[in-house]
């Protein structure tokens, strides 16, 4: 799982590599704020596998061959379903977003084109979310890093080809996204077709077009939505804040959120670990096994967020150096560099709570903690402490990923003392 998390920020950081060598810091830019409003868009719907993930860990745990065959259906046919809603109502999103986003008319224009270019993947994405989390509630993580390698390997490529060879520049970046990430769903549906044949069981048709039969995936969607919604909006407000404060600025903390990115992704392997292991525990009925997850999952996990540490602050200057050559954009990484160091042992804390909690079902506990992180601390830190530019803003964001930890690490303790890991509410 980490070396399947670790490649997917590396299909951004490419992208950011590649432009930051270019002549200005516009295309970069560019992809800096249609990334994230297209991180905001389809990680919204990462509940199609987190929710996913959990439902399938559970009926795992249970050997119910029927559900786990089910849920595959169900959540494959509602990200089809998605993607189709978003396709036709990218004409009023996209506009609306860099409106909220306000950056520079140049970085605007080529924002546009590249969000438009860049939702032609939308049915591969949701779908592909909704085929990994199959697959990890399985406890099967190789095929999750074969989708992820091919997506990544060829995005990289087309990368090297359309930006570089053909010029393209940010247009080139999203073509290439497109390509890989069709790709990898082709990969992912051959692998489906050998796993069903060991899995067993059979598929209830029936079930698959009935609305009732889609409620237990769609309460724990609900509350996995909410949550994803303002960890991405969280991220999108970090971003236009950046851009407010000059094209350099918001460059320099697209190259900053590119090496957390790298780390979060990282760390999720554990996270991931987590709501596999500890879905099989609760669909079993192993308390015990359920504590002995926590504990080797969040010690290995917390280990890697020291060791990222240190990579980062050995490797400072040529990890700067790779991301961009423009004098004035690396000044700023340097200024800022302190945050990289800081965050990956702020925030190791929550993203393992994360994989506990969707793991366990416990998804409304996560989306509470996540409106109080996000609107009770990150917001109102953020605006007193505006008079320090961006040294303030990332104080806020630091302060909110603490504060994720806080809420959840007391959900936890209540849920333990009160033995409430079993029970059927979230």
């Amino acid at each position: 799982m980490i070396l399947s998390n670790i490649s997917l920020p590396l299909l951004t950081a490419v992208d950011t590599a590649l432009l930051g060598h270019l002549e200005n810091a516009q295309f970069l830019g560019a992809v800096a704020v249609g990334g994230s409003i297209l991180t905001f868009i389809y990680w919204s719907f990462g509940f199609l596998r987190m929710g996913t993930t959990s439902l399938n860990a559970r009926a795992f745990g249970a050997e119910d061959a029927n559900t786990c065959r089910l849920l595959l259906g169900q959540s494959t046919l509602l990200a089809l379903a998605l993607a189709i809603m978003l396709f036709s109502l990218q004409g009023l999103i996209f506009p609306f977003a860099l409106s909220l986003m306000d950056p520079s008319p140049a970085i605007k224009e080529l924002a546009l084109a590249y969000t438009q270019i860049r939702i032609f993947s939308a049915p591969a994405t949701l779908a592909t979310y909704a085929i990994v989390g199959w697959f990890i509630g399985l406890q099967n993580t190789r095929a999750p890093l074969l989708i992820m390698l091919t997506t990544n390997i060829l995005n990289i490529l087309l990368d090297f080809l359309l930006i570089i060879g053909l010029d393209m520049n940010s247009e080139g970046a999203a073509l290439a996204t497109v390509t890989a990430e069709y790709a990898g769903l082709t990969v992912a549906l051959y692998l489906i077709r050998r796993e069903l044949k060991a899995l067993g069981g059979k598929l209830l048709h029936h079930k698959l077009f009935k609305l009732s039969e889609y409620r237990p995936l769609l309460l724990v969607n609900r509350h996995l939505f909410v949550r994803t919604a303002c960890l991405l909006f969280s991220f999108s407000f970090f971003t236009a804040q950046g851009a407010r404060q000059g094209d350099e600025l918001l460059a320099a903390n697209a190259i900053i959120l590119q090496l957390l990115m790298l780390t979060s992704y990282g760390l999720d392997g554990f996270a991931h670990a987590s709501e596999a292991l500890i879905g099989k525990s609760v669909g079993r009925k192993q308390l015990p096994e359920l504590y002995a997850v926590c504990r080797t999952t969040t010690f290995w996990a917390l280990l890697t967020a020291v060791l990222f540490t240190l990579l980062f602050a050995l490797a400072k200057l040529p990890l700067i150096a790779l991301f961009s050559d423009i004098e004035a954009v690396s000044l700023l990484v340097r200024q800022y560099y302190f945050w990289v160091l800081l965050l990956p042992l702020i925030s190791v804390w929550s993203y393992q709570l994360d994989g506990i909690f969707i793991g366990a079902g416990k998804t409304q506990g996560m989306q509470n903690s996540m409106l109080f992180s996000c609107f009770i601390i990150y917001i109102p830190l953020w605006w007193f402490t505006q008079s320090w530019g961006n040294h303030g803003l990332w104080l806020a964001f630091s302060a909110f990923n603490l504060a994720r930890t806080m809420s959840m690490s007391w959900l936890f303790y209540r849920y333990s003392r009160t033995q409430q890991w079993f029970s059927t509410t979230s």
